[in-house]
């Protein structure tokens, strides 16, 4: 299964957003990807009011994502925002095409290092995995990864990967944390972590959390496969399913849980 990884700089155009989504998946369709993951917030950065660009699923700017997926027989993932019904939005990732068109409501809130998520955004409650071509995956936003429990119900799901979509905040050791914190959530559920975030902006945009690259692919024992720097970038990664098996025969620590 070859899946690919599109590091981009989303603007607060989602019109302009989309048309990033529509060439870089023809990009990776090219590459031979059957999985096209975009970051956090590919519909709209962070640092404007989100729910006037807020849409369901079933709306414009998601359809059009599918009609991309279906043009080039891929599967994307990209982050949006939606309607929730109390008024804020919800963080969503989109799962579209080839007959998929599903979405998962980030469960974990920002709520940490001064901004505050949950003022404008509700926060979901389901885990979500999705089957393509036999690999089950599962899916993850951002502050989810601080998280460990959330990567193991994905695994007791069935995931044997997991589509980790960020757009990770800036500051004193924010790497060194996304860094260690991909690689730790690896080990913890012994699945392939694909870590998709935005790229760097290169500018503040008043504190808001927009990116500061460094995607990388996570073996299933932690150790990584492939990594951006903080530019935009494209990797195309196979996800070898045996090497999951694998590594839960040799490191059970999804069997040997007491709690």
């Amino acid at each position: 299964m070859r899946v690919a990884l599109c590091q981009i700089n989303s603007s607060t155009d989602p019109t302009a957003n989309l048309d990033l989504v529509r060439s870089e998946t023809k990009r990776a369709a090219a590459g031979g990807a059957r999985v096209v993951v975009f970051p956090e917030a590919t519909m709209c950065r962070f640092g404007v009011s989100l729910g006037p660009v807020a849409e369901p699923l079933d709306g414009p700017w998601a359809s059009a994502v599918r009609d991309i997926a279906d043009e080039h027989g891929v599967v994307v993932v990209a982050g949006m925002f939606t309607p929730s019904p109390d008024g804020r939005v919800a963080n969503t990732l989109l799962v579209t095409g080839g007959g998929r068109h599903l979405g998962y409501d980030k469960i974990h809130l920002f709520d940490a290092f001064g901004f505050a998520e949950s003022r404008t955004v509700a926060p979901g409650s389901e885990p979500v995995v999705v089957e393509v071509d036999g690999v089950t995956f599962g899916l993850a936003t951002c502050y989810d990864v601080r998280f460990p429990e959330l990567f193991r119900a994905l695994a007791d799901l069935g995931a044997t990967a997991v589509l980790l979509c960020a757009s990770w905040g800036a500051g004193p050791g924010k790497r060194d944390q996304w860094e260690l914190l991909v690689r730790a959530r690896a080990l913890d559920c012994t699945s392939w972590v694909l870590a998709c975030g935005q790229a760097d902006p290169g500018v503040d945009h008043g504190g808001a959390p927009t990116g500061i690259g460094f995607s990388a692919v996570v073996s299933p024992l932690g150790g990584v496969v492939e990594r951006l720097a903080g530019e935009p970038g494209l990797i195309l990664t196979e996800v070898d399913t045996q090497s999951v098996t694998e590594a839960r025969r040799t490191l059970p620590v999804l069997g040997n849980r007491r709690l």
